[in-house]
């Protein structure tokens, strides 16, 4: 069986290397691996590919810098390429990323399978570029694999139940990941207190509105006031802070490697972002987490306490920081225990 995986973001090339390490256990599987190129990140250098114990990509399509059209379309035609050269029995794409989308409407249309994994996840919210993808790469889709109970139910409610594809829930290979490399994690060159709250801002929907960018940046620096805060910073976010004199009174570090990122979670005692993946790897080190935006789409996480919704507003991302009394019982399985990429392997090779 030929597998070929499209990939277009470093975090789908962490996820998506828990997969090709349970492709590897298998003789009579054969994975390819296509870099779109979406996101040029010059931390992906062979050092992160050898580091993070991830295949190298056999096809880099370097396309990138382009606006949404511009940028799927290209990928259309090169992924539509590589997919007439491997013949593939299997595509399979990750997320919610133009490649994502890119990767499964080449191979649709192609009548080659398409496998979505981390597919169901919806934050209802069609603003996000992201939500599009994710929704048209599962109704394009052959199977399903859904990393929770609510995505899950999510399709239901679409009426996948009267279509002709295959609904799995496999568990999330973020935590397959963070199992693996929990015992990797790298020490960062930042002076840490002895305790310390680990945050991110990247989202343009913060990033790109100077009131919720304000609002957040001040209930930071009057948090900071009695607890350490540590923000890796992209310089695009960063030049906006100084472009209008944003001031911030925490501490703010270049972009880590993940294995620094992995470091930097396990030590934290509390995480406070706009990314969806820190959320989830905030439950899977067993930490607290704040989100910075008005909706999730791991709803289970705020559902059973672990993750509080605290928007941008400066009043209430105090009071909640103050006052919510987060869970602390990280027993309960919520994204399978570090079992969903063997289910992956396991339903492809049964389908």
């Amino acid at each position: 069986m030929k597998v070929v995986t499209i990939l277009g973001a470093r975090p789908q090339f962490i996820k998506a290397g828990t997969v090709s390490r349970a492709f590897a256990k298998h003789d009579e599987i054969e994975e390819i691996i296509v870099h779109t190129g979406q996101h040029y990140d010059a931390n992906m250098s062979d050092i992160f590919f050898d580091e993070m114990q991830i295949p190298k990509p056999h096809y880099n399509l370097d396309i990138n810098g382009l606006g949404h059209g511009a940028m799927t379309g290209q990928m259309l035609e090169k992924i539509e390429e590589v997919l007439l050269t491997e013949k593939p029995d299997w595509v399979m794409v990750y997320g919610d990323t133009n490649s994502t989308i890119a990767g499964a409407l080449s191979a649709s249309k192609l009548h080659i399978k398409v496998a979505h994994v981390e597919a169901g996840l919806r934050s209802f919210n069609m603003q996000m570029p992201e939500e599009i993808n994710r929704i048209l790469t599962d109704r394009i889709s052959n199977i399903l694999f859904c990393p929770t109970q609510s995505a899950i139910e999510n399709l239901q409610n679409e009426g996948y139940d009267n279509l002709n594809i295959k609904i799995v829930k496999n568990g999330d290979v973020m935590q397959d990941g963070a199992i693996f490399y929990k015992d990797l994690a790298t020490k960062p060159k930042v002076a840490l207190e002895n305790e310390y709250i680990l945050s991110t801002i990247h989202r343009a929907e913060n990033t790109d509105d100077l009131e919720r960018l304000k609002g957040i940046v001040s209930a930071l620096n009057e948090i900071a006031k009695e607890i350490q805060i540590v923000l890796p910073l992209h310089p695009r976010t960063k030049a906006i802070l100084e472009k209008n004199s944003i001031e911030t009174d925490f501490t703010i570090i270049e972009p880590i490697g993940y294995l620094e990122m992995v470091y930097l979670i396990k030590n934290a005692k509390l995480i406070m972002t706009d990314s969806g993946g820190l959320q989830k790897e905030a439950f899977f080190f067993e930490k607290p987490c704040m989100t910075l935006r008005d909706e999730t789409e791991w709803v289970e996480l705020v559902a059973n306490r672990f993750n509080v919704l605290v928007g941008a507003n400066r009043k209430k991302i105090l009071e909640e920081y103050k006052n919510f009394k987060f869970s602390t019982d990280f027993s309960l399985d919520l994204y399978g225990r570090g079992k969903a990429s063997e289910k992956i392997v396991q339903e492809l090779l049964n389908g």
